[in-house]
């Protein structure tokens, strides 16, 4: 990708915004409110609703009715519309990683995951756990991103981008309604929820259970099939299909009265080892997990003169249970037969967060906008139980090694743990302000201080300056900086010569400037130009010791470096048909090699397209492109193959009264679509997804 472009592009805005047609200064802001205004709001920029099109950050909205064009059921497969994000996969059963402008790793912690603007961050690894297993669609309301730096409203892992999912309240579920899923690799889901009113109370509650087999493409080579040679073994399962069978299981509850809301979710998932906990194939083991979380908030306008006030209460535990039979890091008759059944290993985590969030808000000043939180946060991974079949040995000369114990033993609290529990404490204090300097101009500024019981402070701001350059142009003008905490594995791995903790790792920076356009040449056709540039400092990474014998211990690392651009557009040229497209560049080279990082894509081009052809009939068109995507600088493997996946659906409404059919094809040209294996390629020719699928769903609203 040449990015020299990049200026031209700037330039070409710059004599756009110089054309200002004289007719704009005769046009009243109500009358173009309703010619060209956005109704489309936002949130998660300030943490106040406002138009997107003047947020002061890069943002998309997804609502409830483009999910339902998409004829999708999972979140992963919602979020692949949204310019600059790039859905991938992970080898420990094929998690998500949410790969934002060229960040990408294979725990994902760089990435904020909201839901109703609490985060859901497990302490263990800063992702949302390996066993997230995604999130149904049908009780989403809206799903809000922005990229770029949050960690000045957000805080932590606000780094590359944040990601918050608003599930449905009562009045927008509005009544009764369930629904069925059944399609290929036998999955199948069945659905309920009602909104109302109980007395009082405004309800809603919604209940999913659904299974899956996973598609099974087969894996040609994983890390045994490397080693058998080594050991003169043919203890490999490879070449094998992945394991992905998925049993899910959503409740959530949202009650809400006057000033009062309480908000209850319960996910549990039982779902297979992908390629394998340690990059050798597991067809038999599940991770089982389950995760409660709950908030109850207090919101009241006037509590002072000119000043409004929020509270929230929110609690979070989640469990990966073990189970004595364990997982298999490699199979039967591994090393030489010193293992006849296997490396078995079976690390759990219990961990519970609570935090307390209070917000005031202050109308008093005709110019200003001032929003004051203050927050504190404990994370306790308060259990690490583990069953396992071997121990971790320094051999002289050869480093790390696989010793056998001869049985299965609880390691748990002993010297053959691998991580010990602990607390984390965290207090903030942020103050926000939207300041009117003008009636075209408004400028955002926000700091937020973050203190850490385990690795000192930080303090994060932000600037955006948003200018009304013409009745239909808009420019933003944006700089941010965030950061990463560090997880428990970084800090405390132990007993594991491969991955040392260190409890002296600080967290990972990122500063991040950007430029936008939004441009509405037309009431029915909107257009956005993002152009952004940034820098990571002080890395984390798993870094040989001086003697690599023994092993790698966490550090901060070497900086990356990044640019790019996204562009939008959004047409409506009839109220039957509506088409989205973009189309993302970005670049991003490490400091120390001035090579490319590698694995994420440097292009993606992305187009939609809904049109209702015919009263109670509509279908759908996504067509998504995945270009050059290099490998690591040590990873010596050819590059990945580009693949453009597209997906069909039909929809048929009002079918034999109030139900609704609806089918999708997914993969429909049934392309080799493979996501990257972490260098050095233990996984050697890549993670392989799903070929054509297809799901029929039916359900019906009362």
């Amino acid at each position: 990708m040449n990015l020299q472009l990049v200026p031209f592009t700037a330039i070409a805005a710059a004599l756009l915004l110089a054309w200002r047609p004289a007719a704009a200064q005769q046009i009243e802001e109500d009358e173009l409110a309703l010619s060209y205004g956005d109704n489309t709001q936002v949130s998660i920029a300030t943490g106040s609703a406002q138009a997107i099109r003047h947020a002061p950050a890069t943002a998309t909205v997804i609502t409830a009715r483009d999910i339902k064009a998409m004829g999708v059921s999972e979140l992963d497969e919602v979020l692949a519309a949204v310019p600059g994000l790039h859905v991938s996969v992970s080898h420990l059963a094929y998690s998500p990683i949410y790969g934002m402008r060229g960040s990408f790793t294979n725990y994902n912690p760089q990435v904020l995951m909201l839901v109703n603007g609490l985060p859901i961050t497990s302490i263990f690894a800063g992702n949302r756990s390996f066993a997230w297993g995604g999130m149904p669609v049908e009780n989403i309301a809206r799903i809000e991103v922005i990229r770029g730096p949050g960690s000045a409203l957000y805080g932590a892992d606000a780094y590359a981008g944040v990601i918050n999912v608003i599930t449905k309240t009562a009045e927008e579920i509005g009544g009764l309604e369930y629904g069925v899923r059944a399609g290929s690799f036998g999955n199948r889901d069945a659905w309920l929820q009602y909104g109302g009113r109980i007395g009082a109370v405004s309800a809603a509650l919604y209940l999913r259970a659904g299974h899956s087999d996973g598609h099974r493409r087969i894996v040609d080579q994983d890390l045994q099939g490397m080693l058998d040679p080594v050991f003169g073994t043919k203890a490999s399962l490879a070449p094998g299909p992945v394991s992905l069978e998925r049993k899910a299981l959503d409740l959530r509850a949202d009650l809400a009265y006057q000033g009062l809301r309480l908000r209850l979710g319960f996910q549990k998932r039982d779902i297979g080892l992908g390629a394998g906990l340690a990059e050798s194939l597991d067809p038999y083991s599940r991770l089982p997990e389950s995760r409660f979380y709950g908030d109850l908030s207090y919101e009241r306008t006037n509590v002072l003169p000119m000043w409004d006030l929020s509270a929230v209460l929110s609690y979070q535990d989640l469990r990966l249970d073990p189970s004595r039979q364990g997982y298999a890091l490699f199979p039967a008759g591994a090393f030489g037969g010193a293992f006849p059944e296997g490396v078995i290993g079976n690390p759990g985590h219990y961990e519970r967060t609570t935090a307390l969030g209070v917000t005031a808000f202050y109308t008093g000043f005709s110019r200003h906008r001032i929003r004051i939180g203050v927050g504190h946060r404990t994370a306790d991974l308060y259990a690490a139980p583990e069953f396992k079949n071997f121990n971790m040995v320094l051999m002289t000369g050869g480093g790390p090694a696989f010793w056998p114990l001869g049985s299965i033993v609880n390691a748990e609290n002993t010297d053959l743990a691998y991580l010990l529990p602990h607390k984390r404490h965290l207090n903030y204090i942020f103050v926000q302000d939207e300041w009117k300097l003008a009636r075209d101009w408004t400028l955002t500024t926000g700091l937020r201080h973050d203190r850490y019981s385990d690795f000192g402070s930080t303090s994060n701001p932000r600037v955006a300056l948003v200018w009304d350059a013409a009745y239909n142009v808009i420019v933003k003008a944006m700089h941010g900086r965030a950061f990463r905490a560090p997880s428990s594995t970084e800090q405390y791995n132990r007993n594991n010569p491969v991955n040392i903790g260190n409890p002296s790792i600080r967290p990972e920076k990122i500063a991040t400037t950007e430029l936008a356009v939004v441009w509405q040449p037309l009431s029915t056709l909107q257009t956005n130009l993002t152009l952004f540039r940034y820098r990571m400092r002080d890395i984390i990474a798993a870094i040989s010791n001086p003697d690599p014998s023994t092993g790698k211990t966490f550090q901060n690392t070497s900086d990356q470096g990044g640019r790019g651009l996204e562009l939008e557009a959004s047409w409506d040229p009839v109220r039957t048909f509506k088409f989205t497209g973009s189309v993302s560049l970005q670049h991003s080279t490490d400091s120390m090699s001035d090579r490319d990082v590698g694995l994420a894509p440097e292009k993606r081009f992305f187009a939609r397209a809904r049109w209702e052809f015919a009263p109670s009939w509509e279908a759908a068109l996504m067509v998504n492109h995945v270009a050059d995507r290099k490998r690591e600088a040590w990873d010596m493997r050819p590059l990945l193959a580009d693949y453009t996946k597209t997906d069909v659906s039909l929809a048929r409404a009002n079918l034999a009264g109030a139900w609704e059919l609806r089918a999708l094809v997914q993969n429909l040209f049934d392309r080799d679509i493979r996501e990257p294996s972490i260098g050095p390629g233990n996984i050697r020719f890549d993670l392989p997804l799903a070929g054509r699928a297809w799901s029929l769903q039916l359900s019906r609203k009362l």
